[in-house]
């Protein structure tokens, strides 16, 4: 027993630019993410599992409607919603993915009974959907995962396409949300949760079920949950790619984390971040955008939430 949990959660990357950010919204932002950290770290100080603690702060996530991902999730550019989670247990490898979904309030669920009950590892459409349902998950209708914010921003993008004055905002690119935990047994669990991009192609799927891009876990090196371009996520497999430059290159997480992050992404025109912690419980949380929403919580050292780069609010942990 390693007598030390670390844990990181974020709402994704790309968010609302600082000079639009309001003083309220930014306040629910933090509120948001210290609940979510106090959900993770109520399963690691019971000596609870990686894995499950993950589990329940993604869940957390989803639940949120200020987030990407469940309850929040925003629209194709049909006006339906198609959701995508992944898990992976950094012990042995086990994972779960799911791409395609709308139905159960949690997604990053039904992916962990992918993992658990079935031989599969990535399932799409009915098929995962009948898993969930077989796992007694919950369900929801189509009012609960509407929001109005979600549904008004779908409309501008759509006018923004018909006028031609559709821009880059990473705001309507990203929105993922994620969780990667380190337990006081020394095991490492990364959980990944979106629903997409704002406007997308009913079909798409980016790279946050694909593991080794948007998510991976590996007891060895480090649990990765990434948010951003998918495309470019997984053109250049980029969790696996941090656990590779540290197996092989002997590199420390930061180092290996940074390099994609901050230099391999942007040569592709990827932009986004992630969030990752390795076995020694040392975090790291790049990102080449405006901002991301992220919190870290190490045992008995600091507890913080963040969402610029030149701000957060923090403790130190007696």
């Amino acid at each position: 027993m390693t007598g030390r949990f670390s844990l990181v959660i974020h709402g994704g990357a790309g968010v609302i630019q600082p000079e639009q950010m309001t003083k309220e919204r930014e306040t629910a932002y933090h509120a948001a993410l210290d609940r979510v950290l106090g959900v993770g770290e109520k399963v690691l100080s019971k000596d609870g599992s990686a894995i499950d603690a993950v589990t329940a702060a993604v869940c957390a996530l989803e639940d949120e409607p200020l987030f990407n991902a469940g309850r929040g999730a925003v629209f194709t550019r049909e006006g339906t919603h198609e959701m995508d989670a992944a898990i992976m247990d950094g012990r042995d490898r086990r994972t779960g993915a799911v791409a395609g979904i709308c139905g159960p309030r949690n997604p990053i669920r039904t992916a962990r009974a992918v993992m658990e009950q079935t031989d599969h590892v990535f399932m799409i459409g009915e098929g995962a959907l009948d898993v969930a349902r077989r796992a007694e998950l919950s369900f929801e209708d189509e009012r609960y995962f509407f929001t109005q914010e979600r549904w008004d921003s779908l409309q501008e993008t759509l006018r923004m396409e018909r006028e031609g004055t559709l821009d880059d905002d990473p705001s309507r690119r990203h929105g993922t949300v994620g969780a990667v935990a380190l337990d006081r047994h020394g095991n490492l669990a990364a959980a990944t949760s979106t629903g997409g991009m704002t406007a997308k192609r009913q079909g798409r799927v980016g790279d946050s079920p694909v593991i080794g891009a948007g998510t991976f876990a590996d007891n060895a090196t480090c649990a990765i949950s990434a948010t951003g371009d998918g495309e470019a996520y997984i053109r250049l497999c980029v969790a696996h790619e941090i656990s590779a430059r540290m197996r092989f290159l002997g590199e420390s997480l930061s180092q290996a984390a940074e390099a994609i992050t901050l230099s391999e992404l942007p040569m592709i025109g990827g932009s986004g971040g992630l969030i990752a912690v390795d076995s020694k419980g040392r975090i790291s949380a790049p990102y080449n955008c405006d901002g991301m929403y992220r919190g870290w919580s190490i045992e008995n050292q600091n507890r913080a939430t963040a969402i610029y780069e030149s701000e957060n609010r923090s403790r130190t942990e007696s």
